[in-house]
């Protein structure tokens, strides 16, 4: 008799075609709503970009310069969820302080800080140019 053959760990895996594509969805939809939960941060920055996301068009002068503000306000939004799911994962492993745990988290923090520099000198240069020059 042959053995069973075990579930697999991830059933997504196994998924295929429109099922795979309306899963995959699901899951960041939640994973948006999980950031949104967990982190002020986040929220925040979610408030910040229904301002700057709409500015954006009125404030672009050519379809280049809006989209690259509207990128840089993503950027900052996709670098505070991945640190968020760096620190989730390192508070998983526990409690108890490790220099790498620090490292981590630092790191993560470190990718959302240069965003929101980034971030902040495009718009500082486009109002700039909008209104000083």
């Amino acid at each position: 008799m042959p053995a069973p053959t075990p579930e697999p760990v991830n059933i997504q895996k196994q998924r295929r075609g429109l099922s795979r594509i309306w899963h995959a969805g699901r899951y960041s939809v939640e994973g948006l709503a999980a950031g949104f939960k967990e982190s002020s941060a986040f929220r925040q920055e979610v408030l910040l970009a229904v301002v700057l996301l709409p500015a954006s068009f009125w404030l672009g002068q050519t379809w280049v310069e809006t989209a690259l503000l509207a990128v840089v306000v993503v950027l900052v939004l996709v670098a505070e969820l991945l640190n968020t799911g760096i620190e989730a994962a390192i508070d998983r492993i526990g409690p108890e302080w490790h220099a790498l745990s620090k490292m981590a988290k630092d790191v993560g923090s470190g990718a959302v800080l240069l965003c929101l520099l980034l971030c902040g000198s495009v718009w500082a240069a486009a109002l700039y140019q909008r209104f000083a020059a």
